[in-house]
């Protein structure tokens, strides 16, 4: 039997899975065909971006087997992932796993499907663009935010009941 945080981090999981790909399915229809970009404010489009490599585009190639090769790699990754949130010790880890976790499948569906990933939101100013971004990428940034800000909250308590790092 899942614990009630296990069951948490993999429901958050599954709801951003669901957002991420109806809104990249909505994204598809309204701007990828034709690309296009809109622009909703002077920092923020939405831009129709396939991304065939992994975080800013890096080991992006025309290369028939790499969408395979990084969704194998991610599909490990999230293994790796379940097996900690299913061990997490606290629900805000749950959570942040949940997210990390839900972002790497919504890539991992796009890999699959479309050998890239679909990105749209393109914040920018000053003449500056972050890269090209999607709802999973996202949430993978929040869950990962989530653990180091866990991993220092952690080590400032263990610290304050007496324990060192590493204990």
């Amino acid at each position: 039997m899942l614990s009630h945080q296990t069951r948490t981090g993999l429901a958050l999981a599954v709801a951003i899975v669901v957002v991420d790909q109806i809104s990249k399915a909505w994204a598809l229809v309204t701007w990828f065909d034709p690309p296009r970009s809109i622009e909703v404010t002077p920092f923020f489009n939405l831009v129709a971006v396939l991304n065939t490599g992994v975080s800013f585009g890096f080991l992006s190639g025309d290369s028939s087997i790499m969408p395979y090769i990084l969704a194998a790699l991610a599909t490990t990754i999230a293994a790796v992932l379940t097996v900690w949130l299913i061990r997490a010790p606290r629900r805000f880890v749950a959570i942040a796993l949940g997210c990390v976790l839900g972002g790497a499948i919504g890539n991992i569906i796009d890999r699959l499907r479309f050998h890239a990933v679909i990105d749209f939101i393109d914040i920018h100013a000053a003449g500056y663009h972050w890269p090209t971004f999607n709802i999973a990428d996202s949430a993978i940034t929040i869950g990962v935010v989530l653990l180091i800000f866990d991993s220092f909250a952690n080590r400032d308590t263990q610290a304050t009941n007496g324990h060192k790092a590493g204990d």
